[in-house]
């Protein structure tokens, strides 16, 4: 059982047996935290869902309507806990959601910018790296190519600093994009290849096919 679930239950007879005014609204917090992380991660399962129906056959790959209610639930219990690190968080899922699901970079982008502030504000490196990632991503597609490649050149630094080297090695691909559209070419080649060297090295299997693209549209 969750600690916070468990917790909730010593409170609860805190309440009926010693009369404590106050057990039970700290027995609420508990259990909309525990409710909180779950509605991420079970948001989280149902993109993911998503993105392996789209890497097998994207014509199959539908919204499921229940991804953005679940984050939406996160950010709305994290954000009347005070949690900022947890608020932050879901709203990049939210703004993921937006870009990826719907690919509306106009309802994507405000939330991954407000997301980005409270992720720096508390210093969370993971959510900062993804939100700089698909800004970056909404800039390409945009045709902001010297903005979107800072942006991606920054949250694969932060990649490196918290050691999510797949992470960074779907950066590069991105980068190496970025570098073909603006004659860069040599860069580009660098930038598939040490791609292609961090996916090998830490077993990013999954990565090896958008590498193998990008490499062959050079």
């Amino acid at each position: 059982m969750d600690e916070r679930v468990e917790r909730s239950g010593l409170l609860y007879e805190r309440a009926l047996f010693e009369g404590d005014t106050s057990a039970l609204a700290q027995a609420d917090r508990e259990l909309d935290a525990a409710e909180a992380d779950l509605a991420l991660a079970r948001g989280r399962v149902v993109h993911g869902r998503f993105l392996q129906q789209r890497e097998g056959d994207p014509g199959t790959a539908r919204e499921d309507p229940d991804e953005q209610t679940l984050f939406e639930r996160a950010a709305e219990l994290y954000r009347a806990l005070g949690d900022v690190r947890g608020e932050g968080e879901a709203l990049f899922w939210i703004g993921c959601f937006h870009q990826i699901v719907r690919r509306d970079n106009a309802a994507a982008v405000p939330v991954l910018q407000q997301s980005l502030e409270l992720a720096t504000q508390v210093g969370d490196k993971a959510t900062m790296s993804e939100d700089l990632r698909h800004l970056g991503i909404a800039d390409h597609r945009a045709g902001r190519l010297d903005t979107a490649r800072q942006q991606l050149e920054e949250s694969s630094r932060l990649w490196r600093e918290t050691g999510r080297l797949p992470a960074v090695a779907l950066n590069l691909v991105g980068l190496t994009y970025i570098a073909a559209a603006q004659g860069r070419h040599d860069d580009a080649l660098g930038l598939i290849e040490e791609a292609h060297a961090i996916a090998e090295a830490s077993g990013a299997h999954g990565i090896m096919r958008h590498i193998d693209e990008a490499r062959s549209r050079l």
